[in-house]
Formats: C-alpha cells, sequence, structure tokens
C-alpha cells in the first residue's frame, strides 16, 4: 500500500557513471522512503523510522543526518519483492471501475502505457542521480532548480502521501461499517454503523496514538502484510466472479425484486434484482462521463518513484541496468495483477462497479465468511499503515518549517493533529475515493512520474545535448506529463462543476 517518502538533507556525493557503481566511494549521505512500503537500513530512528530495516543496524556514534557509504544487502529477489509491494497500493481497488468507464481493449491500451511510461521514468531517474549525484528526490530537485525544484518534489510528495493516507481512511469508512453489521446484523442507522464517526474513532484510538510515537519499528511490517492482504484479496476476486451469478443481483428496493434460487452461489441477499442481459456483455470500448478519471486512476496505482532511489543504494552488487531489471520485474508483476484484478471485478459486476471495488461486494452478499476476513485483513493493515504514512510527512513539514530547532513534543503533536484532522475532513466531506484517486493521480501522481523525472533529467545530464535522442525523448515526456495532468484536471473539475449543478447525476460512490 502506497506509504510516503520523506526527505532530509544530505551532502552532495558522488555516483559513478558507470554500470558497476558498487566500488564508488563517496561521501555521507541519506536517503528517502517511498509513497508505499519499503523496509530500508537507516541510522536514525527518530527520524524516519519506517525508512529502517526490519533488523537496523544503529551507529549512535554518527551525526544525525549521517551515514557512512556501506555496500547494499539487498537482493535481486528481496528488491523485487520490495518494489513490487511499494508499487502495490490502494488504488488496486479502483480500476475495475476505471475499466467499467473505459471498456476492457482501452484499459488495457492504457494500463500498458502507464506502465511503460513509468518504466522510462525510472530509466531517467536512476541515469540522472548517476550524473547529478543524489539519492534522494528532492536532493535532485534541489540540484536541478534549487529551492523551488526542492519545493516542487516535497509538495507533490506530501500530495501523493496525503491521498494515499486518505484512500486507506475511505476503506475504514466504506468496509468497517459493513464487518460491524455482520456481527451486529441489520442496523437501523445507528451511530456505530456510521463511516463518518467509525473513521474519526478509529482515528482518535488507534491511528493517533501510533502516530505520536517517535518511531514505529515494528509497525514496518505492515509492508508485507499489506502485499499479502492486496494478493488474498485478487484471489478472492476472481474466485467471486464464479460463484456470482449474471444479471446481477443488486440489493436496490426500486428496481423489480426477484429472489436468486441457486444456492451455490453463497449467501446471497434474498432480495436481488435482476438486471437485462445487456449488462452481462463486456464492453471493449466506452466513453462517457467518468471515463476522465481513468488515467489519473492508473497513475496513482503505480506512482513509487521516490522509492526507486533508496532501493537503487540498499541493492546488492548494484548497476543502474540491475536496478533496471528489478523495476522491470516488479512492473510486469503489478501490471499483471492489477489487470487480473480489473478484469474480474469488471466482469463480475460490469456497469455496477463501484469506485472502491470491495464495498460493491455488499451489494450482493449480506454475510460471507472469506469476504469478511479480505475486509479484516485490508482493514487491519491500511489501519497500521496509515502512522507509518503519516510519519515522513511530519518530517518533511518538520524540516521544512524548523530544520534548525530540536525535536520538541507540542510541536510534534501539533502537526501529527493537523494532518490527522485534515485527511479526515478529507474522508469525511468529498463524497467518494474516486474523487482523491483522480485528483492525486492527476496532479501530484502525474508529476512524480512524468514531470519532475524528465525535467531533472533535462536540467542535470550534461554530456548529452539537446538535440540528442535521449533529450529530444526527455522533453516529449515532459510535454506528455503536461498534457495529462493539465488535460486529467481540467477535465475532472468540469466532471465535478457538472455533478454539483445536476445532484442526481452524482455518484456517491455508497
Amino acid at each position: 500500500m502506497k506509504q510516503p517518502s520523506t526527505k532530509t538533507e544530505m551532502s552532495s556525493f558522488n555516483i559513478s557513471p558507470e554500470e558497476d557503481s558498487s566500488s564508488t566511494n563517496s561521501n555521507e549521505y541519506t536517503y528517502q522512503d517511498c509513497p508505499k512500503k519499503m523496509p530500508l537500513n537507516g541510522p536514525y530512528t527518530d527520524i524516519d523510522a519506517e525508512s529502517q530495516n526490519f533488523l537496523p543496524e544503529h551507529n549512535l556514534g554518527k551525526k544525525k543526518y549521517e551515514t557512512e557509504y556501506h555496500q547494499g544487502n539487498a537482493s535481486f529477489g528481496m528488491s523485487v519483492f520490495n518494489l513490487g509491494n511499494a508499487i502495490m497500493g490502494s488504488g488496486i481497488l479502483g480500476l475495475s471501475y476505471a475499466m467499467a468507464n473505459t471498456g476492457i481493449a482501452l484499459f488495457v491500451i492504457l494500463l500498458a502505457a502507464v506502465a511503460i511510461f513509468s518504466l522510462y521514468s525510472v530509466h531517467l531517474l536512476l541515469k540522472t542521480a548517476n550524473e547529478g549525484g543524489a539519492l534522494v528526490y528532492e536532493q535532485l530537485g534541489y540540484k536541478a532548480f534549487g529551492m523551488p525544484g526542492k519545493l516542487a518534489a516535497s509538495c507533490s510528495i506530501t500530495m501523493q502521501n496525503i491521498g494515499a493516507m486518505s484512500s486507506y481512511l475511505y476503506i475504514v469508512k466504506y468496509e468497517l461499517p459493513i464487518v460491524i453489521q455482520s456481527f451486529v446484523g441489520n442496523s437501523n442507522g445507528e451511530w456505530f454503523t456510521n463511516g463518518d464517526y467509525l473513521v474519526l474513532l478509529v482515528t482518535f484510538f488507534i491511528i493517533l496514538p501510533l502516530s505520536l510515537l517517535r518511531n514505529l519499528g515494528y509497525l514496518g511490517y505492515t509492508s508485507g502484510l499489506s502485499l499479502l492482504c492486496m494478493v488474498f484479496f485478487l484471489i478472492v476476486v476472481i474466485i467471486k466472479k464464479f460463484q456470482i451469478p449474471c444479471p446481477l443481483p443488486m440489493d436496490d428496493g426500486n428496481e423489480t425484486i426477484v429472489t436468486i434460487l441457486n444456492t451455490t452461489v453463497g449467501q446471497l441477499d434474498s432480495k436481488a434484482v435482476a438486471y437485462s442481459d445487456d449488462v452481462c456483455t463486456p464492453k471493449y470500448f466506452v466513453f462517457n462521463s467518468q471515463t476522465v478519471y481513468a488515467v489519473p486512476i492508473l497513475t496513482f496505482a503505480f506512482v513509487c518513484h521516490p522509492a526507486i532511489l533508496p532501493m537503487y543504494e540498499e541493492l546488492k552488487d548494484r548497476s543502474r541496468r540491475k536496478m533496471q531489471g528489478v523495476a522491470n520485474v516488479s512492473f510486469l508483476a503489478m501490471f499483471i495483477m492489477y489487470l487480473l484484478a480489473a478484469l474480474f471485478g469488471y466482469l463480475t459486476f460490469n456497469i455496477h462497479v463501484e469506485p472502491e471495488l470491495l464495498h460493491t461486494y455488499s451489494k450482493v452478499y449480506k454475510a460471507d465468511v472469506l469476504l469478511l476476513i479480505v475486509r479484516l485483513a485490508v482493514l487491519t493493515a491500511v489501519t497500521l499503515t496509515v502512522p507509518v504514512v503519516l510519519f515522513p510527512i511530519r518530517t518533511s513539514v518538520n524540516h521544512l518549517l524548523c530544520a534548525s530547532k530540536d525535536f520538541s513534543w507540542i510541536r510534534h503533536i501539533i502537526i501529527t493533529m493537523v494532518l490527522l484532522a485534515g485527511t479526515n475532513a478529507l474522508v469525511i466531506f468529498v463524497p467518494t475515493i474516486r474523487d482523491i484517486f483522480g485528483f492525486i493521480g492527476a496532479s501530484a501522481a502525474a508529476m512524480l512520474i512524468f514531470i519532475l523525472p524528465s525535467a531533472f533529467y533535462i536540467k542535470l545530464v550534461k554530456k548529452e545535448s539537446m538535440k540528442s535522442m535521449q533529450k529530444i525523448g526527455a522533453t516529449a515526456f515532459l510535454l506528455l506529463g503536461l498534457l495529462v495532468m493539465t488535460g486529467s484536471m481540467t477535465l475532472i473539475v468540469l466532471d465535478w462543476i457538472h455533478n454539483a449543478s445536476s445532484p442526481e447525476a452524482h455518484d456517491d460512490g455508497h
């Protein structure tokens, strides 16, 4: 699941432009984490606990932001697992919705395009890191464009992380009421089945106490847990495709009520709605008002680029070619997982799929043990991940505002509470998770995948002229990123305006 990236000041150092840089000597430096989980070695537990390895080696004699250059110790296979884990996030829950509003063929084209573009931006980042001598995303921005470049990278990463936190809390808002109802039975509007109240309670009693810790240590294990939860989720999505009948049963009192007699489909709601056979026919190309959300949802699902550089630093016998191989394998694995999740979710619900796929099953199943287990696993993973996501955001804010000041519990608590309060306000007042996926994917994710890597490459890689094919490609990639960001944001804002003026057309995602 998506986790954030933190940044710390670092001394400049040089990485050999040679393919194998394992023997390079450098000065001391630090690195950042990613918008998703990934265990890395780190010497300063008070700064960014989730940047540590599960068994970190501490050097208490070092200064706060220093660590000696050391050989990476992550194998190729472990790096693939960590990067796949960094890519995998809550965005997978929105992919079926994207497919329903683009069609199967167009979705596959867009998914492949975003994956390929993401791999190309990894290539740009690795080459820029070698030429620019930095393994921190924000530091590359500072070397390229000074403070404006650093702020652009910092703000993009922070926005991406806040979007990740919001998407996790949306899952709590959508899924926890269903879990509670499965234990207490149908509710009559009691407060403990209201998603908004439950988000506030979970935030106050679980997330806030964990977030106030100065380091998280054991919560680094949520990295693997989140990935396992999503793999389990994918397996259940595939299984349910063959258990839920079509025409699709839906719980809607405004339609003709029929009873599903086939007992092999599980505990289906006795009040189910049969729709026309047309909805059971997959569409290959679809264009509607919600199609504009497809590309932002896909970019949100694939962004992990702040993780690339620190993982490159941790790679054993590292070379740029070897790290690119890690990225190729990881992106291919996530491409397959994303495609399977989107395809089977779409084929199950067709036009009735919701922006958050797991919530859609509640429209069909009143109770199902397998889905209950999935919900509990996902809820546990996202609840424990939110504090990990918040840590580097707070570190970033603290470093920008009070870099020269000593640690203060009052400032620590205030920043934590402001960040959580703002995120909860987003979750409560923004109607659907689709809007978070769309806005963050069109803005911060587009910056991190398209615009910043290409801009840093153009500025910092001096040995190539602007007329070279490499620079021309990077320039075209930059222009494509600007087009994607401005086009998607414009269409999304227009859709918001249309929905605001036409309440009956607004899909609240529930």
